[in-house]
């Protein structure tokens, strides 16, 4: 079973945390604040107290052959910069840490980590693609290039065939898989001559330019019956 250890349990190590449970009970939580600690420990093989910046703790805490080391320090930045640069003398094969700029991110890098994560960009990234577009549900950047969007299927498509409406050369995305409405579950589409229809729900990949383009024609009348309410809300005054 793998092994991980979380240094700082700010939101992103919480989140981590509460991730890797699901998988695995071997994980080993740091932090300086006892209250936290103290709060979390039943969740962890493994809890202590101390700080993250002290490399002789680090060295008898952390085995050598543990998986990954996960790094959230909130703020601090020289702190996350010293702690991911003592995890890569100890020889830590996998080391993520959060990061608060590009420019911190950059230093990481450099000093050690294998990985570096931008909890509020990748927020970013994945609200407002959704902001463009009503119909648009979920959307997650898988690389630079691409990503991946669960999507009401476009209204141009509603009475194609999947190969009539042929999505790759149409709008650049190509389809993972599709669900009658919002309460089934996702399926691969295995014939060609299915028959979309106004209900479908697809799971696509694409650029993010591509997977709006593909939602936002649809805009207007699904947004229509919300700028009503706002109106019927808010009445002009006489």
């Amino acid at each position: 079973m793998k092994q991980f250890a979380i240094i700082g349990l700010g939101a992103f190590g919480l989140r981590m945390l509460e991730e890797l449970l699901k998988i695995t009970n071997e994980i080993i939580i740091i932090d300086k604040d006892r209250d936290i600690i103290e709060k979390y420990k039943d969740l962890a093989k493994s809890a202590y107290i101390t700080d993250a910046i002290n490399e002789t703790a680090l060295l008898k805490i952390i085995p050598p052959e543990i998986d990954a080391v996960i790094v959230d320090l909130g703020g601090k930045v020289e702190a996350s910069i010293m702690a991911t640069n003592y995890l890569k003398k100890m020889g830590i094969k996998e080391i993520i840490t959060k990061a608060q700029t590009d420019e911190h991110g950059e230093i990481l890098k450099m000093v050690g980590a294998t990985e570096v994560i931008f909890p509020d960009q990748e927020a970013a990234k994945r609200i407002t693609p959704m902001l463009a577009s009503s119909v648009l549900f979920n959307f997650l950047p898988i690389s630079k290039t691409l990503a991946l969007a669960e999507t009401r299927i476009n209204e141009s498509c509603v009475g194609k065939t999947l190969l009539e409406a042929n999505l790759r050369k149409n709008y650049g995305i190509n389809v993972v898989a599709m669900k009658k409405n919002e309460v089934e579950d996702f399926f691969f589409i295995n014939d060609p001559s299915y028959v979309f229809n106004a209900t479908d729900i697809l799971l696509v990949v694409g650029t993010e330019q591509n997977i709006i383009k593909f939602s936002q024609q649809q805009i207007t009348v699904a947004r229509q019956p919300l700028v009503e309410a706002f109106r019927n809300l808010f009445p002009k005054r006489r």
